[in-house]
């Protein structure tokens, strides 16, 4: 860890950092994407993008932790965001910590979500003393399902939900819930 970052930061591949205002654009760009936004309820505007990011660095201010930005150093000053947020709506497992990340396609399929997410748990573990971490999206979405599991992540459908954010017959409603506990020492 850097130290004042309040974040994972380096990884093999990446890092994970505070956000800048450059780096508005692009995640404007990521937002905007059809494919990226698909299973989050469509793409959105600059407006609601510029607003996610500003609430992003809120939480890190209130928090001392966030969705960071994610470089790749000397090829792209920003790929999207992962890290951990304080779940904002209530559900049977809340209060919580919420694990989780968002890549601009051309990212997809390398492993940058799973290297990334590893970062911020052990972050969230041994830096925030956290004792659980979840994940949750809706069933359909494979590819962050694939990253929970290999985060070691588990899902008990017991623990599946309808997001309170969206009405019951909304077709994005219904998710799928994931946990991880902080590992025993030793």
């Amino acid at each position: 860890m850097v130290p004042g970052l309040n974040s994972p930061s380096a990884t093999a591949r990446l890092l994970l950092r505070p956000w800048r205002d450059d780096d508005l654009p692009a995640y404007r760009d990521l937002n905007a994407d059809t494919r990226v936004m698909e299973l989050m309820g469509g793409p959105l505007t600059a407006a609601q993008s510029d607003a996610h990011a500003a609430r992003t660095r809120q939480h890190l201010a209130e928090h001392g932790f966030t969705f960071w930005a994610i470089e790749l150093p000397g090829i792209a000053p920003f790929i999207g965001c992962a890290g951990l947020a304080t779940v904002s709506f209530t559900a049977a497992f809340t209060p919580c910590v919420e694990i989780g990340w968002r890549l601009a396609a051309a990212y997809w399929g390398q492993g940058y979500a799973t290297e990334a997410a590893t970062a911020a748990m052990a972050f969230g573990f041994s830096q925030l003393g956290l004792p659980e971490v979840v994940a949750y999206t809706v069933p359909a979405n494979i590819r962050s399902r694939r990253v929970m599991e290999k985060l070691g992540m588990t899902r008990n459908e017991a623990d599946d939900f309808n997001h309170p954010g969206l009405v019951p017959d909304h077709s994005l409603s219904r998710h799928v819930l994931y946990r991880a506990k902080k590992p025993l020492p030793g």
